[in-house]
């Protein structure tokens, strides 16, 4: 990352991480980003598989999320 993020905006991005982690595994699969977005359109998912999902193993490591989410 360009920026280094700070400790309150990597705490918020974890808290967010675990909002969607529904099980608590540490990982982030297609059907709870489904559960927690309804609404996002097959194209979004796969958009996010081929953006995020660096390790190609079909879910997202808080490390995956936040490297995503960390570049806003």
């Amino acid at each position: 990352m360009a920026e280094e993020l700070t400790q309150e905006r990597l705490a918020d991005l974890k808290r967010q991480f675990e909002s969607i982690d529904s099980d608590g595994d540490g990982y982030v699969t297609e059907e709870e980003l489904r559960a927690h977005f309804p609404d996002l359109p097959d194209e979004g998912v796969a958009e996010l598989d081929r953006v995020a999902d660096v390790d190609a193993d079909g879910r997202f490591s808080l490390e995956e999320f936040i490297r995503l989410s960390g570049r806003s």
